[in-house]
């Protein structure tokens, strides 16, 4: 988390803002000074393989019908959450946001997002992987094209609401942010205008180590606006990319929303680490138990630090969770959501594997169902409840 910043030698702590070590985010040097002219609306959708993919289609389902959809200037996304994100923006203009027809999300969104979360993914990538190494993210960017995304490309995508599909530079350390507008490392620099393929920045954003990453993009140093990046605009930097997941680096999206919009929703469907009763003592597998314990600690103070500033009003809006009890929203009416069931749907392994279509339906219900909640508690209370789960006959 701490990657993109510079330690204020010249600072005490007392002369710093204290609200900025319980900012969910950290400011970098090419930031504007601190947040004066917010506005607008972001949201947020976390990394989580399929199981986040059909989660924040829920979320996004309960969006568009309230129309909170047709008021976002800016979706950020990693991984999973990138995927829905991916699908959202190549058929956003057939969605009619401003006025809402369900025939048409089921159309243009839901459909496309089930249909995906039906093929097995994962699996030859990772075998590409073992044979070429280096080659799964690649891979993982032609199954993509083939089962989804075609030839479109970054320009294919709507200007407004702007979507960024964010990766992890394995070489600089930091976020890089694929978007209509610019590709953008702050410390590599920026390519304007970008003609990659949307397959390929969804691949990279969900290039989750260690089975389906790295995903190596190959550029030309003078494809980089010049001046724009901060001390690493040089070969190899600029010529050969070596991307891993964005989850990596910020599993909640957070960082290119959270500087820009006031209002900031969060969709987390993201996974939890599981206790492990018999940890390997050999050094492959400790290694790994031990950089999954200091993810999983990063993530929870990353979590920690958001409710916190909607608490100290750094920013409006709602985070709402895969692992959420929505009865913590104290709300008087909601859709039937027990516990139990909802940790079933929260446990659905972190792969791009095939979900049976019951499962599907459960966890897409579940996300509507919880963003509903968020969004009556914490950001519109004039909402209604709505009357039932889009897939009734689903329930969770």
């Amino acid at each position: 988390m701490g990657a993109e910043t510079e330690p204020a030698n010249s600072q005490t702590f007392e002369q710093t803002d204290w609200l900025a070590f319980a900012e969910p985010v950290e400011r970098i040097p090419t930031d504007p000074e601190r947040d004066r002219d917010l506005e607008g609306a972001g949201l947020c959708l976390s990394g989580g393989g399929y199981r986040a993919m059909l989660f924040h289609a829920g979320a996004v389902w309960r969006l568009y019908e309230t129309g909170w959809l047709g008021k976002l200037d800016r979706v950020s996304s990693v991984s999973g959450g990138s995927i829905a994100a991916a699908i959202l923006a190549m058929n956003w203009d057939a969605l009619s946001v401003h006025d809402p027809m369900e025939a048409l999300l089921l159309a243009h969104f839901i459909t496309p997002v089930r249909r995906l979360a039906a093929v097995t993914l994962d699996v030859g990538a990772s075998i590409a992987g073992v044979l070429l190494p280096g080659t799964s993210g690649n891979k993982l960017a032609e199954s993509y094209a083939r089962h989804l995304f075609g030839e479109k490309t970054l320009q294919d995508i709507p200007a407004k609401p702007r979507f960024i599909f964010n990766a992890t530079n394995v070489q600089s350390g930091v976020l890089w942010r694929f978007s209509k507008k610019y590709n953008w490392d702050w410390r590599v620099g920026k390519i304007p205008d970008p003609d990659t393929e949307l397959a390929v920045a969804v691949a990279a954003s969900s290039a989750f180590p260690p089975v389906l990453s790295p995903l190596i993009l190959r550029y030309h140093h003078g494809d980089f606006e010049e001046g724009t990046g901060r001390d690493l605009q040089a070969p190899p930097y600029t010529t050969r990319v070596v991307l891993t997941d964005g989850g990596v680096y910020d599993n909640l999206g957070l960082e290119t929303a959270w500087k820009k919009h006031k209002t900031i929703l969060v969709s987390d469907g993201g996974g939890k680490m599981e206790a492990e009763p018999k940890s390997s003592a050999r050094l492959v597998g400790h290694t790994y138990r031990v950089i999954k314990v200091i993810d999983n600690q990063v993530r929870s103070l990353r979590k920690r630090q958001l409710i916190a500033s909607y608490k100290n009003k750094a920013r409006d809006g709602a985070y709402w969770g895969i692992r959420t009890d929505i009865e913590n929203y104290e709300l008087d009416e909601h859709l039937p959501c027990p516990e139990d069931a909802t940790l079933v749907l929260a446990n659905t392994p972190t792969r791009l594997r095939r979900l049976e279509p019951l499962r599907q339906k459960r966890l897409i219900n579940w996300g509507y169902a919880v963003c509903d909640a968020a969004l009556r508690k914490h950001v519109d209370p004039s909402l209604h409840c709505p009357d039932g789960f889009p897939y009734p006959d689903a329930n969770l």
